[in-house]
């Protein structure tokens, strides 16, 4: 029987560490398993021959860690991203895998790219996004990726958000964000051509996006909400604005759609319910779902695929253990076991995560998910409050290293999909427009009494916890519901919502709009956005705070953190404050990391009695 006593402490190293292996993606010719793996601590790719154990480290990232990449459709290249110390400046990285030599592709200062397309019909190719020219806006390139040459394709006029590229790799479509918040979506017949207006969605609709073009170029794939709740997968026929439902949910948005690599005709989509949910639409790969279903428990997601569709690489999610990683051969219909990215963690009991939903004060559903301690009674547990960040996101079922770090350390961890979190439809979005510290915050409170009213938390050792938004929430925590919590953690989290909308980053621009929207506008609604700001109500602060901030993040400026510790010190209220000099939007490096929660441990454990991992 498990119990308190033989639940063993998880290293924080194992939890918040780097991970042994993670991301594991086949080349486009089959040939060859990349994966992500440290070298001397830093996250680098690794490559290695399928069916060997070969795997050598191709790229040789000493600093921040190769965290996202893919590879060049020539199967020769590893492309990857990388910016300096968080600034999310990030230039285009090629790594040769025989000869290990790797290529700047963007060697522009301050600049940012977006990898816009990449297809298996152009290997040598890419349709990539700079706002060299004007830091507001990206203007699209086509990348030469044999000679590096860099060729415009198309100008941004300074009110494009995104753009699309048709089956012939040309760019084609484009999303036009107006001062109302509202996005048009505009087509031309070719480059050559002037773009026409072919539909536009309201600012209540502006989660609508055009996904891909069919194969013949007549035709789009969308994601819509007009008309409906839920955005749901539709094909638009150009000529006659004709629409056909393709997938839809009442409720919950559509997620991830799989399109055919050769046809691009839709194969498979998910909902994101309390757990993701495929639905197949092609039934020359339904077969192989229920085949993949009986491989591992979990969730899974199809990472990669060469370009003979004959091998998939699968990662199945859980909420108690590592991910898995498998070699799927559609041909045999068979398995191969590729690796977990955190073994360590099968050593450990690991706590479940349990789909939990409620009722709002006024009567809205509610989401989320409880993670309760292993082996302790279910009654009158500390408790965090983790917020997720967005706030236009969402928590998933599934491995979370917080949740597991809470529960381990013997604390009850509450997740909420508050109103204005994505995935649950437009009405759901929509209800936390100008809510931040309103009915968003309340919808919190509300969680915390519901699991309070049965008794499974000690309503005097909560907290409130979370990273970005959930950093402002905790702040909101401490500040509009002062008698509420005990202690607060709040990470790169905004203070004043007057300061943070005039500092977001100029590559916001084109959403600039919808913030308003969403949060207020500062030239029109000075005193509702300072009420809304827990700096003007930093003296209702009772409880001890930690606040940990990145130095280069260009999102939540480093003076939002240190203006409400300014006013805290000047009113003698207790606090912790953590600066790393190296981090931005959240903390990259794993030695940053854990100095962090290490921190937080002690934190927690000094005002909530849990356990903590002595260093």
């Amino acid at each position: 029987m498990t119990t308190a006593a033989t639940v063993g402490l998880i290293p924080k190293r194992i939890l918040f560490g780097n991970p042994e292996k993670a991301n594991a993606q086949i080349a486009p010719n089959g040939s060859h398993i990349a994966y992500i793996a440290p070298v001397n601590g830093v996250l680098n790719v690794w490559v290695g021959t399928v069916g060997n154990e070969n795997y050598q480290p191709v790229t040789n990232d000493t600093e921040r860690g190769v965290r996202f990449y893919f590879w060049a459709a020539d199967s020769h290249h590893i492309m990857y991203i990388q910016d300096v110390g968080g600034n999310e400046n990030f230039r285009l990285y090629a790594t040769n895998i025989e000869t290990k030599e790797t290529r700047d592709l963007t060697p522009f200062d301050d600049v940012q790219v977006q990898i816009i397309d990449r297809d298996k019909h152009f290997p040598n190719e890419l349709i990539i996004g700079l706002n060299k020219e004007d830091a507001r806006v990206h203007d699209v390139y086509h990348l030469d990726l044999t000679t590096g040459t860099l060729t415009q394709v198309a100008k941004n006029p300074g009110n494009i958000a995104g753009w699309v590229t048709d089956t012939h790799f040309k760019v084609r479509g484009a999303i036009a964000s107006l001062p109302d918040g509202s996005r048009q979506l505009l087509v031309r017949a070719n480059e050559q051509e002037e773009w026409h207006l072919q539909l536009t969605w309201s600012m209540e609709d502006a989660d609508s996006t055009p996904l891909a073009f069919t194969k013949d170029g007549q035709g789009l794939y969308i994601e819509d909400s007009r008309n409906v709740n839920a955005l749901r997968l539709e094909k638009l026929t150009l000529a006659t604005n004709e629409i056909a439902v393709i997938a839809e949910d009442p409720q919950y948005d559509i997620g991830t759609t799989m399109f055919h690599p050769d046809t691009y005709e839709v194969q498979a989509v998910t909902f994101n319910r309390d757990r993701r949910e495929w639905q197949v639409l092609d039934e020359t790969i339904r077969v192989d779902f229920e085949r993949i279903r009986e491989i591992h428990a979990g969730d899974f997601s199809i990472t990669s695929r060469d370009d003979a569709d004959e091998n998939w690489v699968i990662a199945f999610t859980v909420d108690n253990g590592p991910v898995p990683y498998y070699l799927y051969n559609r041909k045999q219909q068979s398995a191969t076991f590729l690796f977990t990215n955190q073994p360590a963690l099968s050593q450990y009991t690991l706590a479940n995560i349990q789909p939990i939903s409620y009722q709002a004060r006024d009567g809205m559903t509610i989401h989320g998910y409880l993670a309760l301690p292993v082996g302790v009674e279910a009654k009158n547990l500390p408790l965090v409050l983790d917020v997720h960040g967005g706030p236009w996101a969402r928590d998933t079922w599934g491995y979370n290293p917080e949740v597991q770090w809470f529960t381990n350390r013997g604390y009850a961890c509450l997740q909420i999909n508050y109103r204005g979190s994505t995935g649950y439809g437009k009405e759901f979005l929509n209800a936390g427009n100008k809510e931040w510290a309103g009915k968003m915050h309340d919808d919190l409170v509300d969680g915390v009494n519901w699991v309070s009213a049965q008794g499974i938390v000690d309503r005097k050792r909560m907290a409130i916890y979370g990273g970005s938004y959930g950093g402002y929430a905790a702040l909101v925590g401490a500040t509009f519901t002062p008698d509420l919590f005990c202690c607060a953690v709040d990470i790169v989290g905004p203070s004043n919502l007057l300061t943070l909308i005039k500092t977001i980053p100029p590559y916001w621009s084109t959403f600039l709009a919808q913030f308003h929207t969403r949060v207020g506008n500062p030239d029109i609604e000075e005193e509702f956005l300072k009420s809304r700001s827990p700096l003007f109500k930093v003296e209702e602060i009772k409880i001890p705070m930690l606040i940990a901030q990145g130095a280069n993040d260009p999102r939540v400026k480093q003076a939002e953190s240190e203006q409400i510790v300014e006013a805290m010190k000047s009113k003698g209220i207790a606090y912790e404050y953590m600066l790393f000099p190296d981090e931005g939007h959240g903390f990259a490096k794993p030695e940053n990391r854990l100095k962090f929660y290490a921190a937080a441990e002690k934190f927690l454990a000094q005002h909530l009695g849990g356990r903590y991992e002595e260093d």
